[in-house]
């Protein structure tokens, strides 16, 4: 594998953690977690915007590299 098919594979399964980080901060977090929740809501929700924006912005650029 490539380092470029290896970033892209990255950024894939970074974005696939901000969603379960989001998903669990919702769903699974314990109540007692006051201060943590909603971190991790924003961290997930944020990762779940900026991840894929990079991976298309770093396809793109990527894609006329000669490597």
């Amino acid at each position: 594998m490539s380092l470029r098919g290896f970033h892209i594979v990255f950024v894939a399964l970074t974005t696939l953690l901000s969603v379960f980080m989001a998903a669990w901060a919702i769903f699974w977090a314990p109540a007692d977690a006051e201060f943590l929740k909603p971190c991790l809501m924003i961290l997930g929700f944020g990762g779940c915007i900026v991840f894929p924006i990079y991976g298309v912005f770093f396809y793109r650029k990527a894609k006329n590299l000669i490597i």
